[in-house]
């Protein structure tokens, strides 16, 4: 398994055979987006996670709690 598969496991490098090209493309920017998703959901739970830690938890991490709260008020475009 490659790097990237462990990373996107359901990521397929080859065009599932007997489906017409438009669908595969139609599938791979569904998955992008999903994929996309994923990523965002997973940033944002991490963001309000911080919300939460105690301040012997957020030095474990090096974090301070203004830090902390600096990244989980983040705006939902933020990166």
């Amino acid at each position: 398994m490659d790097t990237i598969d462990t990373i996107h496991p359901n990521r397929s490098t080859v065009a599932d055979e007997g489906t017409p090209r438009i669908f595969g493309r139609i599938s791979r920017l569904a998955r992008r987006a999903l994929d996309a998703f994923a990523v965002w959901m997973q940033k944002r739970e991490s963001r309000w996670t911080l919300r939460y830690l105690t301040d012997d938890e957020l030095r474990d991490i090096g974090l301070t709690r203004h830090e902390s709260m600096a990244e989980a008020s983040k705006s939902f475009f933020w990166d």
